[in-house]
């Protein structure tokens, strides 16, 4: 059998904030066949996950190397991986059978020929769960978060714990969990619309939009006037910067990500002082450092599901050539909760 694969690569290194002319959809003409004893797999892409992160992959090799001992360059008009879910049309691997489902590294494409070490490849259980909560609150966004929570920040009973892009993929489970473990949680969002949601939806305890506010220091000094216990960043920058001026002693930052400097040059930096003479404990992570707990979490995460605990977000658009749009949209704050392609059968 001989399909067309259609898949999605960049044009060019990208530096500055994405636009659509940065991507192209090429065309290649793919035989659905694979030698016996080979580690060759066939995938039909079903989902996959569009991360901001990729936009590091995406610069010149002069703006990432440093970040390229875990997430390697993207070459222009090369296929892009992301994590994503599948099913196996052909195997010459023996672990895996024509119709299995499998998650792992697949392209922004509609079929991707991939090897199963290479690509991190397993076959899934979804535990009765939607195929696309395991590329979200069972995925690498919630073990991002419960693991930052728990072994990065390490919350306790009774703390204050503010949440930066806390209607994000990341960020809505972060509050989510806190609030499970007896936190008082304040987040930020980019819009009313995104407040509404965390505080009517999610059960935050209170929420505000960044945008207007001309003093985000002050703004914290609010919502926060004992200070605050646990930070999870998720932003960089100037939130940062104000989250540091209102923490408390001893105070702990889980920092996931910094998506306000991926495509700004400009950066904020937080008070020497501030962290020095309060003690604060700030911790960078991936949620790949902590895989050891992953059978804790997904034991954890599903209980929280089953019985309506925690809620899910997810921000799912159709078809391939909504790839460059939805990643684009990322950075314009466009998502609420996580960003997911679906692939059209």
């Amino acid at each position: 059998m001989e399909v067309i694969n259609r898949i999605v690569t960049t044009t060019k290194a990208i530096d500055e904030f994405p636009v659509e002319s940065d991507f192209e959809v090429k065309y290649e003409d793919l035989v659905v066949s694979v030698k016996s004893g080979c580690d060759d797999i066939i995938l039909k892409n079903l989902y996959v996950s569009i991360d901001p992160y990729q936009i590091n992959r995406m610069k010149s090799f002069s703006s990432t190397h440093k970040t390229s001992d875990f997430a390697t360059p993207i070459i222009p008009a090369q296929p892009i991986d992301a994590l994503g879910v599948a099913e196996v049309l052909a195997s010459g691997n023996p672990d895996f059978k024509e119709g299995d489902l499998v998650i792992g590294l697949i392209h922004w494409a509609e079929y991707s020929v991939v090897k199963a070490q290479t690509n991190m490849l397993r076959k899934l259980d979804t535990l009765g769960f939607p195929l696309t909560n395991h590329l979200g609150v069972l995925g690498f966004s919630g073990l991002t978060a419960y693991a930052g929570l728990f072994e990065v920040a390490k919350i306790k009973e009774g703390e204050k714990v503010f949440v930066s892009a806390a209607s994000g993929s990341v960020g809505s489970l972060v509050g989510q969990f806190a609030k499970l473990h007896g936190c008082y949680v304040v987040g930020c969002a980019g819009s009313d619309q995104k407040v509404a949601l965390l505080k009517e939806k999610l059960g935050f305890d209170d929420a505000f939009n960044y945008k207007p506010e001309k003093d985000l220091t002050s703004t914290l000094e609010k919502y926060f006037p004992d200070g605050i216990d646990v930070y999870f960043d998720n932003v960089g920058g100037e939130m940062l910067e104000a989250a540091i001026a209102n923490m408390k002693f001893f105070g702990r930052v889980a920092l996931c990500g910094v998506i306000s400097e991926y495509t700004n040059s400009k950066k904020a930096i937080p008070s020497m002082l501030d962290l020095v003479y309060k003690r604060i404990k700030i911790q960078g992570f991936l949620g790949g450092d902590f895989v050891n707990v992953y059978p804790d979490f997904i034991s954890k995460a599903s209980q929280c599901l089953r019985s309506a605990k925690i809620e899910t977000l997810e921000d799912i658009s159709v078809g391939i050539d909504s790839i460059p749009s939805a990643f684009i949209g990322l950075f314009k704050g466009d998502n609420i909760g996580k960003k997911i392609v679906k692939f059209v059968k």
